[in-house]
């Protein structure tokens, strides 16, 4: 089971990979039960998982910013 697949929340590298995906599900719609679309379904994990890998790094990075700014000001108002 996959993430939300909507166009708008992926890069356009994933977006192209979850197309082929549903193409090869709708080309093959008996044969997917048996793997046929399965080395495409492994790229989409991969780059979905990139994606979450990069969001999480973007936010850990604005916590840190954040915690910061708020020390410092704490810092300001107790001096």
């Amino acid at each position: 089971m996959h993430t939300d697949l909507s166009a708008h929340l992926h890069t356009p590298a994933c977006n192209k990979l979850i197309e082929e995906l549903q193409a090869c599900h709708q080309n093959h719609a008996f044969a997917k039960f048996v793997g046929v679309c399965n080395s495409i379904d492994d790229k989409v994990v991969k780059c979905l998982k990139g994606e979450r890998i990069a969001r999480s790094a973007a936010n850990r990075a604005k916590a840190r910013e954040r915690q910061q700014q708020y020390k410092d000001k704490l810092s300001q108002e107790h001096q």
